[in-house]
């Protein structure tokens, strides 16, 4: 069973960081291409960044300067760093893998003074 668990969300203050994590199990990680997405309160799904197998990356181009996507295939897991938090960034985030339906549940991320 593919299993995608993210955590590392909370609330934070405007130019705060947070690093995002994304367990994965339950299916051949270090063979996967994986993304970050995330959901605004009353928009539509929006893509971050994306992680291949060979560890290429492409990201959206607003997203470049604050967030950084990583994998550790050791551990099967993947990461968003991400910094300078805008009250903008507030979100569900979703770690998922690339051609697939599985997402995980998300977790929440709150930037707010």
């Amino acid at each position: 069973e593919v299993q995608l668990v993210e955590s590392g969300g909370g609330l934070v203050q405007p130019g705060e960081s947070l690093k995002l994590s994304c367990a994965s199990s339950g299916f051949t990680f270090t063979s996967s291409h994986m993304y970050w997405a995330r959901q605004a309160p009353g928009k539509g799904l929006e893509w971050l960044s994306t992680i291949y197998s060979d560890g290429r990356i492409d990201s959206a181009g607003e997203m470049k300067d604050r967030f950084t996507i990583s994998r550790d295939n050791a551990k099967n897991t993947m990461y968003l760093q991400m910094n300078d938090l805008k009250p903008d960034d507030t979100a569900v985030y979703y770690c998922g893998i690339a051609g697939s339906g599985y997402r995980g549940q998300g977790t929440q991320v709150t930037v707010s003074s």
